[in-house]
C-alpha cells in the first residue's frame, strides 16, 4: 500500500471513530477484528486485506471508496462571491447551504425597499420558516399576513401561495429555511 493511501485510511478512520464517540476497542469488536489491528490502521501501519477493509467499512456504515479517499477537512469556507446567487423579482437570493442536502433549502433574502418576492409553493407537507434579520418582511400566505420585525421568525405551509413583501422605505433581509416533505414512493 502506498504511504499516500495508508495515511488517507488511517486518517479516516481515525476521524470516522472520533465522531462516533466510540474507542478502539468498541470499534475492534464490531468489526470482529483484534484491537491491535484496529490500533495498526489508525496509526498507518497496517496493509489489510480487502477483507479487513470491509469489515471496516461495515463497522463504520461507510464505503471503502471513502476509507481510502484524501480525507474531508473539518472545515470549509465558502466565499460570498462563490455562493449560488440568483434573482427573482425585485429580491436577491443567495443559498446558505452550497453541498446539497436532501430535503432542506436555506437561503438569504435581501429585499430592496417596496421590493416584492412571489415564493414557489413546495411539495406537500413541506414547513418552511422565514426569519427577519434586519427592516420589516410582510409574508403573505394561504390568505394570511404576518409582519416580521428584527428577531421574529414564522412557521407556515410550504405547499401553499406565499410570498414575501418589504413595503418599507428601507432594505430588508430574512433567511428561509425550506424543510421538504418527503417524497412518498
Amino acid at each position: 500500500m502506498s504511504e499516500e493511501l495508508a495515511s488517507h485510511l488511517a486518517r479516516n478512520i481515525k476521524q470516522l471513530r472520533d465522531m462516533r464517540g466510540l474507542t478502539q476497542q468498541q470499534m475492534a469488536k464490531a468489526s470482529g477484528l483484534p484491537r491491535a489491528t484496529w490500533a495498526n490502521l489508525e496509526t498507518g501501519g497496517a496493509n489489510p486485506t480487502l477483507s479487513v477493509l470491509h469489515r471496516v467499512a461495515t463497522a463504520l456504515q461507510v464505503s471503502i471508496e471513502e476509507l481510502i479517499s484524501r480525507p474531508r477537512t473539518s472545515a470549509q469556507i465558502y466565499p460570498r462571491e462563490g455562493l449560488p446567487t440568483r434573482k427573482r423579482g425585485d429580491v436577491t437570493v443567495r443559498s446558505l447551504v452550497p453541498d446539497p442536502i436532501p430535503g432542506l433549502e436555506m437561503d438569504r433574502l435581501q429585499l430592496p425597499a417596496r421590493g416584492r418576492m412571489v415564493g414557489t409553493p413546495h411539495t406537500p407537507g413541506t414547513r418552511e420558516y422565514l426569519a427577519c434579520e434586519s427592516g420589516e418582511i410582510l409574508l403573505v400566505a394561504g390568505g394570511e399576513q404576518w409582519r416580521l420585525r428584527p428577531g421574529d421568525v414564522v412557521s407556515f405551509r410550504g405547499d401553499q401561495r406565499h410570498s414575501y413583501v418589504n413595503d418599507a422605505g428601507a432594505e430588508a433581509v430574512g433567511y428561509s429555511v425550506v424543510v421538504l416533505a418527503p417524497t412518498v414512493r
